[in-house]
């Protein structure tokens, strides 16, 4: 599997939800290990390398306590705001994994273009719930909630689309050939 098909796999099940009682049988942290296998796979030149590791491991150990859904529910009832601090390091990871993939295909600018907007629009998607929360304007909740998964489904949908260009391929070992 190509290294962005492997991350845009472990995002799909993120992004899927199918409950048995109050469990997620799509595990998010199975979501997370994809993702972390498909970024080992991307070119070693990749910017911010070092911080997407960092978020996606984050990312993974918050899944995985927000995994139980008596976590999920403490934090909800504790205050909406902290359940949205739990999934920031997912969106920064996104974010940042869509910016530094439009300044590696900088020699294609559709693509490019295509992934900087996928990076805005995850940041939109990032600061939306305190904005929403904070005023009280319950009639947007779902707007937000919909917004936020129309931009995971668009990253999802470009990280397939764009997986086999040779700006998101692995690096080939020229020693290994001979």
């Amino acid at each position: 599997m190509k290294p962005l098909q492997s991350i845009a796999m472990g995002l799909l099940i993120i992004a899927a939800l199918a409950r048995v009682g109050q469990y997620d049988v799509l595990a998010d942290p199975v979501g997370w290990v994809l993702v972390l296998h498909g970024l080992g796979g991307l070119p070693a030149a990749l910017e911010r390398r070092s911080a997407l590791r960092t978020l996606g491991v984050v990312a993974l150990v918050m899944s995985v306590a927000l995994w139980f859904p008596e976590v999920r529910d403490a934090l909800e009832d504790t205050d909406e705001s902290l359940l949205w601090a739990a999934n920031l390091p997912q969106l920064a990871f996104v974010g940042l994994l869509c910016l530094a993939l439009s300044r590696a295909a900088a020699a294609e600018p559709p693509r490019a273009r295509w992934l900087h907007t996928a990076a805005v629009l995850t940041g939109v998607a990032a600061v939306l719930p305190p904005v929403v929360l904070g005023a009280g304007a319950d009639s947007l909740l779902v707007v937000m909630v919909v917004g936020a998964s129309l931009v995971l489904l668009l990253v999802i949908v470009l990280f397939f689309r764009y997986s086999s260009r040779p700006w998101a391929q692995p690096e080939v070992d020229q020693t290994a050939a001979t």
